[in-house]
């Protein structure tokens, strides 16, 4: 666990309440207009949007993609509504958390392989590697990315068992799916199998999902692909949120309340 985290976890109220004051959820950030440009751009077939997916041409009316974040993030539905305040439900973030959490019990309970990787090290790294210890000291093999997986102008390195991007010493913020590619044929190459599970976000989550690979990922709701994609099964769970609030202390009690689910005396 993070060293600053609660001893305690959050029951579902006070989370949903820890949520909405941090703005992980509820009244968020995004505003309306980045949300609707993204489920645009990605209706119009711009791949940066899709985050790995394969998505061909089902999502091609903007309207199908804005039912899907109303009914799976929690977006304002009204399709007129084009400027100023988004949200994102608080009780679908806590409902989907305890999805991820089956998830996590259930890699736990097999022994799984589980590879790491976040697209947001400044804000997901301390809480993606709370997972990684946690399911390591359930008996879960970790995934360790080979050395000298490069990618996208830089390397894939693992902090705390989560793969990042590293460029130029510093850890990036990426949407792409290459470094995900780069990892699994890598892993292939070394003549290792693939994970059984992948927590992740960004083009890393998409990816992996589409590869078959159960996956549970992290979305922001202007990020609409992994939802589309836990929509059309490709995901196991997609889990909204403000993927990046001002301090990632924020995150801890939603780690704890994650980590609380996964432990099997919870069934």
């Amino acid at each position: 666990m993070p060293i600053f985290a609660p001893a305690a976890a959050p029951s579902r109220s006070e989370l949903t309440e820890h949520l909405v004051r941090t703005r992980i959820a509820g009244d968020v950030a995004t505003p309306r207009e980045n949300n609707l440009s993204h489920y645009r751009k990605l209706s119009n077939g711009d791949r940066h949007y899709w985050l790995g997916l394969e998505l061909g041409d089902r999502w091609e009316d903007e309207q199908d993609v804005l039912a899907v974040m109303a009914e799976r993030c929690g977006v304002v539905d009204d399709p007129d509504h084009r400027s100023g305040q988004d949200t994102i439900d608080p009780e679908m973030t806590a409902g989907a958390l305890d999805r991820a959490a089956a998830e996590l019990r259930k890699a736990a309970e097999g022994r799984s392989r589980v590879l790491f990787a976040t697209g947001h090290p400044g804000a997901l790294l301390e809480m993606h590697g709370a997972l990684a210890e946690s399911l390591h000291e359930a008996g879960c093999e970790i995934v360790r990315v080979p050395l000298g997986t490069y990618t996208d102008d830089g390397v894939v390195v693992q902090f705390g068992g989560v793969a990042v991007l590293e460029r130029g010493a510093s850890l990036w913020h990426t949407h792409s799916p290459a470094p995900m590619a780069a990892v699994l044929d890598q892993l292939r190459r070394a003549g290792e199998q693939p994970p059984d599970l992948v927590v992740a976000d960004h083009g890393w989550a998409g990816y992996a999902g589409q590869q078959g690979i159960p996956t549970v990922g992290f979305a922001d709701c202007n990020d609409p692909a992994l939802f589309l994609g836990e929509a059309e099964d490709t995901l196991a769970v997609a889990v909204p949120l403000d993927d990046h609030v001002t301090d990632p202390r924020f995150y801890e009690p939603l780690t704890a309340y994650l980590l609380a689910g996964a432990r099997p005396d919870t069934e």
